[in-house]
């Protein structure tokens, strides 16, 4: 049977619709009720008729599409807690004054510099009751007693809106959280927090508690701590504690993926635990028996590891796989990850915006599609050249699928992935089950030494071999240029090249030319749209000026950063480049006036100084010059007055109040982002 045939595919895409169409075209959540009333009116009435008339059949299938398009669209709005009442996100006055603050710690985050950080739910504020997660960020040092999961805390402080991305290109961190229903943070010393005597008891606190028992038991057997942190990831996807290099190494080896629990590590285990039950015979109870067993180790798993969202995606597509297989179900695989996509998404709609589950299912479709045609190009008798061969070839599929979303996502590609997924599976597998027996040791007692050694050094191997092929770094190309056109028509081109290669036609080959022609109408096209942009843009650096002028592709830079003049690579602008496709032409230092496209702009500096006869369109203020902007509005009349973020912030509130009262539009790039004029 053809997979499009299958009407959960149908029923799938329509649903996926209907969540896009909800995200990026809001609708009130009344409205699509509605609609959902009508298209279940319809279904069931045409459900019934079209048993008795075939011709009804076209119609009942256009109801089903459109029902489950209103299911997808009506479940994202019933999982975004903003349009909740009882979001703390509609209590205004704890974002303006000091609240008492209620709350429960749900799960650690990777710590800073500066801040212990944390995901907690909101109990309540001044006694009212409120809902919603949280990010709590907790000065370190502040007192001896540490907060852990379950502690119901209060505290007395303001909540802080997430800061959206302040420059063009850059990770929207504030829309990344507003995804995971965050849409505030609160910044705390623990002197300043109450712990409740009694814990929160639910599934994150015990899963918490077995986090503290496993690390206690590794620090008592001696664990070196660099090997612990990697093995914490490896195994429990605790990823807080690994040092910025080592995840830089994994990132240009091409195994970051690795380092996140997904279902790589998922797909070991149940391969694991199918190794040890293999004696049980494949009666209809011993399958049975089998299949029980690896529901509750792979749900044993997820508690272990903290029931995150990523170790939950893959536990549940690997649970519907398992009873896929129990069930006899092996040949429509396609249709159990469809299950597993629908039944997720149903859950939690909002993972479909999650590079990581994008990722996995997209690499295991993949593995699953491709595979075996890679694999039946050679068939290697030697059993070492076999293994080779299908560990190549699983790499290929799953970097085949995933290769137009990385350079989508990360504008970087690790050429040597295959060598590090050759070299780094074995390895890989046999830290896998070490690590499970030496975890299972830790949850109880402190692991015997000789386990812990070999543990140990098996991580330390497998590190030493990421970090020699990630030393190989003229491999690993960085800074690709890649929109949206690129990533629809590269995977229009993959999948009918595939679809070809399995059974050429002369239709099907028709199909992989007209998708060369899109692939090469989506370069054109950014290429005429790229030549055609014109824009100057004021950035948002701190303590730095930073002014780009972009005609086509060539950047002109205007900076006060005199090692930008030698050297103009920085995060911000290189998002720019890569985002724009832009080249650098020249860089020179900050100016007083600059003209583009009829306007004149004046900037002035910290040396407060400008000319009288100066009538420019917008006065760009810099360095936190001494003047009185009462006078500065009245000798140049500018239409508007832009502060970057080289200005202290106390100016900056003086120059807005002074702007208000004159009604001159005030761009303060610290508050309000970049400023960008066309």
């Amino acid at each position: 049977m053809k997979v499009l045939d299958f009407p959960l595919v149908k029923i799938t895409i329509w649903f996926l619709l209907g969540i896009l169409f909800s995200y990026y075209l809001p609708n009130t959540l009344f409205n699509l009720c509605i609609a959902l009333l009508i298209g279940t009116i319809a279904f069931s009435l045409l459900y019934f008729s079209s048993k008795n008339n075939k011709k009804l059949i076209t119609l009942f299938g256009i109801s089903t599409c459109f029902t489950s398009f209103c299911i997808g669209a009506a479940t994202l709005l019933f999982h975004t807690d903003s349009l909740q009442k009882s979001n703390y996100i509609h209590c205004t006055k704890a974002f303006e004054t000091s609240q008492t603050i209620t709350l429960t710690i749900r799960e650690k985050l990777k710590s800073n510099a500066y801040n212990d950080r944390f995901i907690a739910l909101i109990n309540s504020i001044n006694n009212q009751n409120y809902t919603g997660k949280i990010i709590v960020n907790i000065a370190k040092d502040s007192i001896k007693k540490s907060v852990i999961i379950g502690n119901i805390i209060k505290i007395k402080a303001t909540l802080q809106h997430n800061s959206n991305a302040k420059n063009p290109n850059q990770f929207d961190y504030g829309k990344y959280l507003a995804d995971r229903q965050i849409y505030a943070q609160l910044y705390v010393s623990k002197s300043e927090i109450s712990i409740a005597k009694y814990a929160k008891k639910d599934i994150w606190y015990y899963s918490g508690c077995l986090h503290r028992r496993i690390l206690i038991n590794l620090e008592r057997a001696h664990f070196n701590a660099a090997e612990m942190n990697v093995a914490l990831a490896l195994i429990l996807g605790q990823q807080q504690e690994i040092s910025s290099d080592i995840i830089q190494d994994y990132q240009y080896s091409g195994a970051t993926h690795i380092l996140s629990v997904s279902g790589l590590h998922v797909g070991f285990i149940m391969l694991f635990i199918n190794f040890i039950l293999k004696p049980i015979p494949n009666t209809r109870k011993g399958s049975f028996i089998k299949l029980i067993s690896i529901l509750i180790s792979l749900a044993g798993f997820a508690v272990i590891s903290g029931v995150s969202p990523s170790v939950l995606r893959s536990v549940v597509m690997f649970s519907f796989i398992a009873t896929g297989n129990h069930l006899r179900r092996g040949d429509n695989i396609y249709h159990t990850l469809l299950v597993s996509i629908f039944l997720i998404l149903l859950f939690e709609p909002y993972f479909l915006f999650d590079v990581g589950f994008q990722l996995s299912y997209i690499a295991l479709f993949f593995i699953l599609w491709l595979q075996p045609l890679l694999k039946n190009i050679l068939t290697p008798k030697n059993k070492i050249l076999l293994y080779i061969w299908e560990a190549l070839t699983v790499s290929f599929a799953a970097q085949i699928g995933a290769f137009p979303l990385c350079l989508y996502y990360f504008h970087q590609f690790p050429g040597l992935f295959f060598v590090t997924n050759i070299v780094i599976i074995p390895v890989l597998s046999f830290i896998m089950i070490a690590g499970i027996i030496v975890m299972i040791f830790a949850v109880f007692c402190s692991p015997p030494e000789l386990l812990i050694i070999i543990f140990e050094k098996s991580i330390y191997l497998l590190n030493q071999i990421i970090h020699y092929v990630a030393s190989f770094e003229s491999f690993v190309i960085l800074d690709i240029s890649f929109n949206l056109y690129y990533l629809i028509t590269f995977y229009l081109l993959i999948i009918t090249s595939i679809i070809c290669f399995k059974k050429p036609s002369y239709s099907k080959l028709v199909f992989v030319l007209i998708t060369i022609i899109l692939l090469q109408i989506s370069f054109i096209y950014t290429k005429k749209e790229t030549e055609n942009q014109l824009e100057m843009i004021i950035y948002n650096l701190k303590k730095k000026t930073l002014i780009t002028e972009k005609s086509g592709k060539t950047i002109e830079l205007f900076t006060s950063d005199t090692t930008l003049l030698h050297d103009p690579k920085n995060y911000v602008l290189n998002s720019y480049l890569v985002g724009n496709f832009g080249i650098i032409k020249a860089a020179h230092k900050v100016k007083n006036t600059l003209f583009f496209n009829g306007k004149k702009i004046f900037i002035i500096d910290s040396t407060g100084t400008y000319q009288n006869k100066i009538q420019p369109d917008i006065v760009l203020l810099i360095q936190s010059p001494k003047l009185n902007l009462d006078r500065v509005l009245k000798d140049l009349h500018p239409k508007i007055i832009i502060a970057d973020a080289s200005n202290s912030y106390s100016i900056l509130k003086k120059w807005k109040k002074t702007c208000d009262k004159k009604n001159i539009p005030f761009h303060s790039t610290s508050e309000k982002g970049y400023y960008k004029l066309n």
